[in-house]
């Protein structure tokens, strides 16, 4: 047995599916298409690719974008604290400075091992 308040969800994810599809097939065939060899190409950048697709691909690259996502929640976690600083306590305060310690140390050891290096 329906109830009314399934048939206003019901109601709206008919309608919600409805204009989807309507506005969908709409764009497709309102809008002038204009085929480019370069867009429809396998590579957007203008040029053809340069080895087969298959071959090695360098670990620097991974580890490079590891590294930017680390710092880039440190740099997260840093703008809250940064923001409510006149309002926490002693214990939040040093904590957060061994946070960036620990993760300095990271980027030292990152560093000093040559993960940052393009050679």
């Amino acid at each position: 047995m329906l109830t009314i308040e399934y048939l206003y969800i019901t109601l709206f994810i008919i309608l919600s599916l409805s204009i989807s599809i309507i506005v969908f097939f709409l764009s497709y065939f309102l809008v002038g298409q204009i085929f480019d060899f370069e867009k429809l190409s396998a590579y957007e950048c203008g040029f053809q690719p340069f080895e087969d697709a298959r071959t090695k691909f360098n670990v620097k690259f991974y580890l490079v974008a590891i590294l930017f996502i680390i710092f880039d929640l440190e740099v997260s976690y840093l703008f809250p604290w940064a923001i409510y600083l006149n309002n926490i306590d002693f214990y939040s305060f040093w904590w957060m400075f061994i946070f960036l310690f620990i993760l300095s140390i990271g980027f030292i050891y990152e560093w000093l091992k040559g993960a940052l290096d393009w050679s």
